[in-house]
């Protein structure tokens, strides 16, 4: 699987971006899919994930309620519609897939395969 993370750019506080997970060389619908974020030295933590099936969400408790992962089947993508963005969301957002299911879906470590990131800074 290849995936590539689009969607980020420099936006102030309060705006909304819709990130994009295209994936490319197996069917998305198989896997889990994960966004993740790393901030200037920080380390990179959990934002939200979604089934294969999209029937199953889960967000970072920072996120929740502003944030919504979704998936297309059809097109393959992944996206990630953060709205009331803060300057505390600044980071390299990336997004993952993973083939092993839905346990442990906040560790970084279970996924199999990772997008480049995309930038996204809010500024105040």
């Amino acid at each position: 699987v290849q995936l590539q993370a689009s969607g980020g750019g420099l936006v102030q506080a309060g705006s909304s971006l819709r990130l994009s997970c295209a994936a490319s060389g197996r069917i998305l619908s198989r896997y889990a899919m994960g966004w993740f974020r790393q901030a200037a030295g920080k380390e990179r933590e959990f934002v939200a994930a979604i089934s294969g099936s999209g029937g199953s969400t889960y967000y970072a408790d920072s996120v929740k309620g502003r944030f919504t992962i979704s998936r297309d089947t059809a097109k393959n993508t992944v996206y990630l519609q953060m709205n009331s963005l803060k300057p505390e969301d600044t980071a390299v957002y990336y997004c993952a897939a993973n083939g092993g299911g839905w346990g442990s879906i906040t560790i970084a470590t279970i996924y199999d395969y990772w997008g480049q990131g995309t930038l996204v800074t809010v500024s105040s």
